[in-house]
């Protein structure tokens, strides 16, 4: 698989303009227009703020990512583990959109999911990971190995990319050149580093999610529904 290069969204820095000046302001027809308009809107009780036309440019935004700060991107078997991802998330003071998109890629809110290299559930985790009385499958468990591991990749790197490619080959192995990470691992980084950053910035929907769910996931997230019970 080719390898991508991901980076953040270029900053953007505003251009040189010229204040207006409070003398000057007050003496304009504009100010008087204003100040008549704001005294009707208070002797009417209402009262207009700079924030609230914002809040509506904001409001396509703000309607894919729910109260709790979880987009809602995520394919329904995601979602179904919504609080227990939240909870995680606060436990290991991570990000529920991170945590909540290596869930999507690793076993689409499956349980039970087993691969081909042994790794177990929900976050796919590794059997040399649990203890000898840990049962791999459980929810919890499943996350709290997860979690630990992810959250070690995330503080050895600062980065959601490396933290990825380490949860996926291993923290060690994503310090090493990109070049020589292997293509399972950058599928991964592209994967749940586009996704993620959709979630994050709180879109609707996510393109790369789509590509996922064609490449192969839609198969992964039917034997999650089948799971969770989740169509009638």
């Amino acid at each position: 698989m080719t390898k991508y290069s991901l980076s953040s969204p270029p900053k953007h820095t505003a251009g040189a303009h010229q204040g207006v000046g409070c003398a000057s302001l007050l003496r304009s027809p504009f100010y008087l227009v204003l100040l008549i308009l704001a005294i009707f809107l208070m002797a009417n009780g209402k009262t207009t703020q700079p924030w609230d036309l914002a809040a509506d440019q904001s409001a396509d935004s703000a309607a894919g990512q729910s109260q709790s700060g979880l987009s809602q991107l995520f394919t329904p078997e995601v979602l179904y583990w919504e609080e227990n991802i939240l909870r995680w998330a606060a436990n290991w003071d991570l990000d529920p959109n991170l945590v909540a998109a290596v869930m999507q890629i690793e076993s689409c809110g499956d349980p039970t999911a087993l691969s081909p290299a042994g790794a177990i559930g929900l976050f796919q985790v590794m059997p040399y990971h649990f203890q000898s009385s840990d049962n791999p499958y459980h929810p919890e468990t499943n996350a709290l190995r997860g979690m630990a591991y992810l959250k070690e990749a995330f503080d050895t790197y600062g980065s959601i990319r490396l933290s990825l490619a380490g949860y996926n080959g291993g923290i060690a192995g994503a310090a090493k050149p990109e070049n020589t990470w292997s293509d399972e691992t950058s599928g991964y980084v592209y994967w749940g580093t586009n996704i993620y950053q959709d979630a994050a910035a709180g879109r609707n929907s996510s393109p790369t999610l789509d590509e996922w769910l064609i490449s192969g996931g839609a198969s992964l997230c039917s034997q999650a529904d089948l799971r969770l019970g989740l169509t009638p």
